[in-house]
């Protein structure tokens, strides 16, 4: 049986599916996967570097850095950084095997679980810190203090660091007659179920919940308020859990079907979607601070101001753009 080329992942890792599936053809997998991932690592790669790299610029300039929404903003970034630095490893892993050792096999699956892991909670987090600013405005006012901010931020740290533990115990580098060396989940079946459900219900489907109660409640309230500039702030939130929703659900439900799959069959359709669909959310996970902060008009403000200064000849275009608004 062909084993595949694999990328140390957030997951189960891709060899422990294929050392189920007896009967699969995993070539054209692993070809698919040679050919297609590690562009799409090193896009992803600069597209996060500069869309993160941005908001850092933007929150250091304009922004007081000791406010509750910026201290979770700057930790999301943190998140999504440590995610975009094992990219490059797991381009390289793609395009050939794993060269970096045992070491570096567990520290980088493991980076990459906490990042992913942290990133989901400090999403979750600034939904639940807007919900208590809107709805809850008057006690929220009291109580949010950026001790809160740190002391939470720590909490979320702590929790994603014991739930990526496991990556750190279980990863490991075998090596393998077509392949060479692969870093892969050798975990029981039992800890990659566990995993699993772990995963699926405390970093989805928790979230997702908190982001439609929130979302449902800060909705209510500024429409009894009746203030339209308020509305921005509801498509803002409304956008980030449809993002969330969009890019997080499908390989969700992908690894839920591929758990309740029959051992004895192959189905090539589904490893492929089990790619793709982890990609795509991998793609969300580096960049969400783009979605986050660039729909704000402050921040599209702010930015702006960053563009002119840095090339002046965009001053007249930004006065006329500026100037067509007052006369609509």
């Amino acid at each position: 049986m062909e084993m595949p080329s694999t990328t140390p992942d957030f997951y189960e890792d891709y060899t422990q599916l294929i050392d189920r599936t007896v009967q699969c053809n995993t070539i054209p997998i692993s070809e698919f996967c040679k050919n297609f991932l590690p562009p799409f690592y090193y896009v992803i790669f600069i597209a996060s570097v500069l869309g993160n790299g941005v908001v850092l610029l933007v929150l250091y300039k304009f922004e007081k850095l000791n406010t509750v929404t910026n201290i979770f903003l700057i930790n999301l970034v943190a998140s999504n950084a440590i995610v975009t630095l094992t990219l490059p490893f797991q381009a390289v892993h793609h395009t050939d095997q794993w060269i970096f050792g045992e070491a570096l096999c567990k520290l980088v699956n493991t980076a990459d679980c906490l990042g992913f892991y942290s990133s989901i909670l400090f999403l979750t987090l600034m939904t639940f810190d807007r919900y208590l600013a809107v709805v809850h405005c008057v006690v929220a006012n009291k109580r949010r203090r950026s001790c809160y901010a740190a002391a939470l931020s720590a909490v979320v740290w702590i929790v994603s660091a014991l739930a990526s533990l496991q990556s750190f115990i279980h990863f490991t580098v075998e090596d393998y007659p077509r392949e060479g060396l692969v870093c892969k989940d050798s975990s029981s079946a039992l800890w990659s179920v566990f995993d699993l459900y772990k995963q699926f219900v405390l970093f989805f489907i928790l979230p997702l919940i908190v982001f439609v109660y929130c979302y449902f409640r800060i909705t209510l309230t500024v429409l009894s308020t009746r203030m339209v500039g308020k509305h921005r702030t509801v498509w803002l939130i409304f956008i980030i859990v449809l993002m969330f929703f969009l890019f997080w659900s499908p390989y969700n439900i992908i690894l839920m079907i591929s758990e309740n799959q029959d051992e004895r069959q192959c189905n090539s359709s589904l490893l492929y979607a089990r790619y793709v669909t982890n990609n795509i959310a991998r793609l969300y996970f580096c960049i969400n601070p783009v979605f986050y902060t660039f729909l704000g008009r402050k921040f599209q403000n702010h930015v702006r101001g960053v563009l002119v200064n840095q090339v002046p000849c965009l001053s007249d275009r930004s006065s006329i753009s500026a100037s067509s608004r007052t006369l609509a």
